[in-house]
């Protein structure tokens, strides 16, 4: 398994490509003439960028308050060319105490039908790519403004359902079906 490590990265960032309601959420990193982006599902942005909020909460004291990471906005778009080095699957977040840093990691798991013949337990997963990036508080804050950031720029939600709205309405269900 491959794993690509940046400790510390130059650049950490979540955004999407594409129109609201089509959107794909990336994750780019890059440091030490490197960059790796991975795709990964809207949902999985919002919470790792919530959990990283509450952990810098609980953990990093005043180096982690959003008022640290105030130089540390990182707005710009991603770096193109924008091609994803593979699909996350599953993410991990860690606060790693002697160094006080915090820890996300990225891990792109193997289909366990691939492998029924080479896996005896099912249980056991193969891990075929990963990335771990490590990062100060203030730089793990300033990601988690940018996650909620990324996350908030799509459809808006029906006021009666809290369904996503597409451009021409949707079939609601509090609506007892009707186009709203």
């Amino acid at each position: 398994m491959p794993q690509h490590e940046f400790d510390p990265p130059e650049r950490f960032i979540a955004a999407s490509v594409g129109p609201p309601g089509q959107r794909t959420f990336f994750l780019q990193v890059s440091g030490s003439g490197r960059r790796m982006t991975v795709s990964l599902e809207k949902e999985q942005v919002k919470v790792l960028g919530e959990r990283l909020a509450d952990l810098l909460d609980q953990v990093a004291g005043f180096d982690g308050a959003p008022e640290a990471a105030a130089g540390m906005t990182d707005n710009a778009p991603l770096d193109t060319p924008i091609e994803d080095d593979f699909r996350v699957q599953s993410l991990s977040l860690a606060w790693e105490p002697a160094r006080r840093r915090v820890v996300v990691e990225a891990h792109e798991a193997a289909d366990p039908e691939e492998l029924e013949d080479e896996v005896s337990d099912q249980a056991e997963v193969a891990l075929l790519a990963s990335i771990r990036v490590v990062l100060t508080p203030p730089m793990a804050r300033a990601f988690a403004q940018r996650c909620a950031t990324a996350v908030e720029g799509g459809r808006p939600n029906c006021p009666f359902c809290g369904q996503p709205l597409d451009p021409g309405g949707h079939i609601c269900p509090r609506a007892n079906g009707y186009r709203r």
